[in-house]
């Protein structure tokens, strides 16, 4: 069976086209994954991607995707049909690291969705990382720091080291906006970021 071919150095990014709304520009996807209409908890995740000395990296860019409110994910893959899909919701999204690291993007909170043997996952958002300084992108998951008792028995965190699993762990603040979780995703150093083989 043929392998994998390597990877190269990603970017540069056209901007334009992969993160347009930023530029002035109408594009399919954008850092707003939820229409106001969408069910659920409508939330805000902010933060920023740093190196490993704690510098905001720049040229970088993420890719989201996760469930909705109910717990399924808007993909023929997910086939359940006793979960319902929301139209106002699409679960996918772009969002680009500004010039000081920083990303901010608008969503819903998701629901559990069932893992290996049906075991059930706590809510978290599935992140891609990209950028001209990678050779090849990264995966990622953001959990909730109020989600205590789905994350202790989440089947992936479980198997963290626990020292680790507080870097996929979003802080939770309220504030006159609304609901803000803030997460870092750090490359390595102390702090780094735990990240995935897919």
């Amino acid at each position: 069976m043929p392998k994998q071919t390597s990877s190269n150095t990603i970017g540069p990014f056209f901007h334009h086209i992969m993160t347009p709304e930023e530029h002035g520009l109408k594009g399919i996807v954008d850092n707003h994954l939820a229409k106001k209409k969408a069910k659920g908890k409508h939330i805000r995740v902010e933060g920023r991607i740093l190196d490993g000395e704690g510098k905001p990296l720049r040229a970088a860019m993420l890719e989201i995707w996760q469930a909705n409110a109910n717990g399924r994910y808007n993909s023929a893959a997910d086939d359940r049909a006793d979960v319902k899909l929301d139209k106002s919701f699409s679960g996918f999204g772009r969002v680009s690291a500004g010039e000081k690291g920083k990303f901010v993007f608008e969503t819903i909170k998701p629901g559990s969705v069932p893992g290996t043997g049906n075991a059930p996952q706590a809510p978290h958002i599935n992140l891609t990382l990209f950028s001209a300084a990678l050779h090849s992108h990264l995966y990622t998951r953001l959990y909730f720091s109020d989600e205590v008792d789905a994350n202790d028995i989440d089947p992936v965190l479980s198997h963290i080291d626990e020292g680790r699993r507080e870097t996929l762990i979003a802080k939770r603040r309220k504030t006159n906006d609304g609901v803000v979780y803030k997460f870092d995703i750090r490359l390595s150093g102390d702090g780094e970021t735990v990240f995935f083989d897919v």
